[in-house]
């Protein structure tokens, strides 16, 4: 949903907020074989995910790897971090190797900017984390709370494009201006003293308010690098209507093209998707998810000693 300084401006670069949602998600389930076999979606992210895991752990990657459902790539909703951690906490259960969910996410260099990804991973719900200082590892959960059961979640999404990743995204980062210290400061606060005291009240009004200024904010500052405050101007359009039915926190997850919103109500939700299907169209590229947020974390079972599903 958002960083807060992208610059450090304050002492620590980035931070951010994010919800972790039921509908969209990675599932997989990793046995023993005689060889490596992948199927099923991002096969092939999977396989560089498992290769590197391997080696740094030093285990063998003689499994079969079935993925049942995986996040879309290079959308904005961390399909990289959730593979990793996935496929590292199957690697954790089989080989009995011990380690934490923060161990696997360093052994793949995940939590680069944002640890949202992690946070979620671990706990579910709503994390905000404190971005990264001279000695971070992986990003600390400064704030989790759960998110009330009657709040859903529009995605918006654009078939069309990926939002920008790898060496593009790094030097994305690299030319945009700094981001201004003042600006940071008014975010947390922001945050801090409005965002999260109306989710504990469970106020998504005032909470959207201040996502959609956060949004505005950072969305502005990326705005030479991904052509507006949306990539995606069909995307855009898509938002701006939504808004104007009452639909709060509307923004774009990370680099998109993905956007986003919040309505209170399943029933509501359902609505406005139904609406934007016939409104929209004309956009035979986009299409429309509603979600509700997750409030738990990834969940690992062994299945008969021999494999795990994650």
């Amino acid at each position: 949903m958002g960083f807060f300084d992208l610059s450090g401006s304050l002492g620590r670069h980035f931070g951010s907020i994010g919800i972790a949602l039921n509908e969209i998600n990675t599932r997989l389930v990793v046995t023993r074989a005689d060889t490596c076999r992948i199927t099923g979606p991002s096969a092939e992210r999977a396989k560089q995910c498992l290769t590197q895991l391997c080696r740094a752990l030093n285990v063998s990657d003689n499994l079969n790897i079935e993925i049942e459902e995986a996040i879309p790539e290079h959308v904005g909703l961390g399909s990289g971090t959730q593979m990793s951690l996935a496929i590292g906490s199957a690697l954790n259960a089989i080989y009995s190797l011990g380690l934490t969910v923060r161990d696997i996410a360093a052994v793949t260099e995940r939590g680069l900017r944002s640890g949202i990804g992690i946070g979620i991973f671990e706990q579910g719900g709503l994390v905000v984390d404190g971005g990264r200082g001279e000695k971070t590892i992986t990003p600390p959960v400064l704030v989790h709370m759960e998110i009330p059961d009657n709040w859903r979640f529009i995605l918006v999404f654009d078939q069309r494009g990926q939002g920008l990743h790898g060496l593009q995204e790094i030097q994305a980062f690299s030319e945009l201006p700094p981001f201004p210290q003042q600006e940071a400061a008014r975010l947390c606060y922001l945050l801090l003293m409005q965002g999260l005291p109306a989710v504990a009240e469970h106020d998504l009004a005032k909470f959207g308010d201040v996502i959609t200024q956060l949004q505005q904010s950072v969305g502005g500052h990326f705005a030479a690098a991904q052509g507006g405050v949306f990539t995606s101007p069909e995307v855009a359009a898509a938002m701006q209507w939504l808004a104007r039915q009452g639909a709060v926190a509307i923004g774009q997850t990370s680099w998109g093209p993905t956007g986003f919103c919040a309505v209170a109500g399943a029933d509501v939700a359902e609505a406005l998707r139904h609406q934007l299907q016939q409104q929209f169209a004309h956009f035979d590229k986009l299409s429309f998810v509603t979600a509700s947020a997750r409030n738990s974390g990834g969940y690992i079972r062994i299945v008969k000693g021999q494999g795990a599903l994650c």
